[in-house]
């Protein structure tokens, strides 16, 4: 019902509607995690949600900063590696920055006729995550560890209204560790730390989100200027 009333709020508005620079929006689909424990995409795949903010410098680029909170699980292994019938899980919270490229020129209903209010992109960039883990001791701590990584994945946007939109994202995270599980019996399961630097953990999110965009763009008459 909500998208009915946005769809026809958006048929309704004017050919010259302005352009609005900034966007904030809510995501929420599903994650996985790939690594020792689960090694292959959408196994174990959990709740991930989280908020964005978006600053469009041309209808191709932008600049995303997102915030997501994700949980991964898994089986747990013995030191034979044999599957056990209980499971581990973790929080995990994402902060990144990333550059966005459209494929087509995005935006609103203007006079150019080379503006899409349907586009596919790509993105890149870097990030931070906050995880739990065990100590020295072997007692688990919720949100004691840090580590970065890297962003990348693609994406659908697709701007119905002209201040409100849904974007589709389908995002990996190469992360600069193999610990994500935060259990020490499950890092380096297959021995590969050391030898192989490629060695580390991964996650992935599809999540669907609402955006609302704001920040008016002003535009400046040549005209005018020419005739002071």
């Amino acid at each position: 019902m909500l998208l009915a009333v946005l769809w026809s709020v958006g048929l309704k508005a004017d050919d010259r509607q302005p352009n609005y620079l900034c966007e904030l929006g809510l995501q929420a689909g599903c994650g996985y995690y790939v690594g020792d424990a689960a090694p292959h995409i959408f196994m174990h795949p959990r709740e991930a949600y989280g908020l964005h903010f978006r600053y469009k410098f041309t209808p191709r680029w932008a600049l995303q900063v997102k915030g997501l909170s994700q949980r991964i699980t898994g089986w747990d292994y013995d030191e034979d590696m044999n599957r056990q019938n209980t499971r581990w899980e973790n929080q995990l919270v994402n902060i990144d920055v990333m550059g966005e490229f459209n494929f087509f020129r995005f935006g609103g209903v203007v006079y150019d006729q080379r503006v899409k209010q349907l586009s596919p992109y790509i993105f890149l960039g870097i990030g931070a995550t906050l995880y739990g883990g065990e100590n020295s001791s072997g007692e688990y701590k919720p949100m004691s560890r840090v580590t970065a990584y890297v962003p990348l994945g693609i994406g659908l946007k697709w701007k119905f209204s002209p201040r409100v939109g849904l974007n589709l994202a389908w995002q990996h995270n190469i992360y600069f560790t193999d610990g994500l599980e935060g259990r020490e019996t499950l890092s380096d399961l297959h021995e590969l730390n050391g030898s192989n630097w490629f060695n580390c953990d991964l996650t992935g999110q599809l999540t669907l989100g609402m955006v609302f965009e704001f920040g008016k763009e002003t535009h400046h008459c040549v005209r005018c200027e020419y005739a002071r």
